[in-house]
């Protein structure tokens, strides 16, 4: 495969080109003639051709060199579009934002970050990838995405930085009329005998509930799985199971009544949520603008995450050792 021709060396060819003196083209370019006549015989030794005749201190293209010049004009006035576009790119914020987030961080963080984000960046094309915490970090890794929310992973990649956003605590949630809602303890014997509904399992989530349960000795009975926060809380609303969530994504039907949660034991299973990014990349205006958005509107779900007061537990898995 033969070497791209030197963009230096093209320009140079042009600019004598069109003004047919190296003294001139010298001026132009802010070079000595020396430079100038170097760079044209690099370019000539490079082609294997002859692409100038020099009569006197004038210049006049071969039949090489004119057909060169024809494709030399175009490649120039690309690269001088290419750097006015970046030029306004920088300048009026016309840039993309591509970001992976999880179908949680989607219908719960994204709309109020992203409501401000477009106050600042109303040009900016926004792209969003709903995907699962591992998804975000194999996008990131082959660069389509630029960013993303997502659970911190259990184990670390050194090629991803992780930007802790938030963390929170995994909860029963039952229906107000279920027996744990109305004696407000849960009885660890019962645990494996409930119907539940959960995220869907090859969710990151999942997994993790999996595993704690797993380690307490106690399978549950899965009866639905479901990719949708809000219709688990319907059917959890209706009795039709419970449910391991947040307690902040259910916030307002915790308020309201319509949903109780309930601690899962003295060892808590929390989820710690944070941006992901590749690791020595440099951030610009807008991304900076919406690390800082993300910031601002998680600050309070670590506090929602919590559990509710005067909750208690009969038998409930107990904390162990690490």
């Amino acid at each position: 495969m033969k070497e791209p021709i030197d963009s230096r060396q093209l320009r140079a060819f042009a600019t004598l080109a069109r003004l047919g003196s190296f003294t001139r083209a010298a001026a132009e370019l802010c070079l000595t003639q020396s430079a100038v006549s170097h760079s044209i015989r690099s370019l000539e030794n490079s082609l294997g051709c002859r692409l100038l005749d020099r009569l006197g201190k004038t210049v006049t293209l071969t039949h090489e060199g004119e057909h060169l010049l024809v494709h030399a004009d175009k490649i120039l006035k690309e690269m001088e579009v290419a750097r006015e576009s970046l030029d306004q790119l920088a300048k009026w914020g016309r840039t993309r934002l591509r970001v992976g987030a999880t179908a949680t961080a989607c219908q719960y963080i994204l709309p109020r970050v992203l409501t401000e984000f477009k106050k600042s960046y109303p040009k900016c094309r926004i792209t969003i990838e709903p995907c699962d915490t591992p998804q975000v970090r194999d996008l990131l890794r082959e660069n389509k995405i630029d960013m993303g929310i997502a659970l911190q992973a259990k184990h670390d990649d050194p090629r991803i930085d992780f930007i802790p956003l938030f963390n929170d605590e995994l909860m029963f949630v039952v229906g107000p009329e279920h027996p744990w809602a109305v004696s407000r303890q849960v009885s660890r014997g019962e645990i494996p005998k409930q119907s539940y509904i959960l995220y869907d399992k090859t969710s990151y989530t999942f997994q993790m509930i999996q595993a704690y349960f797993k380690e307490e000795e106690m399978p549950l009975n899965t009866l639905i799985q479901l990719g949708n926060i809000e219709a688990i809380k319907e059917l959890v609303k209706l009795g039709l199971g419970v449910s391991i969530l947040a307690s902040w994504v259910a916030r307002e039907e915790i308020r309201e009544g319509t949903l109780t949660a309930l601690s899962l034991g003295p060892r808590k299973l929390r989820r710690h949520w944070g941006l992901v990014m590749r690791k020595h990349c440099p951030l610009g205006l807008p991304e900076e603008t919406f690390v800082k958005l993300c910031h601002r509107f998680s600050s309070g779900l670590a506090a929602a995450g919590g559990g509710p007061e005067g909750t208690r537990l009969a038998d409930a898995p107990q904390e162990r050792s690490a």
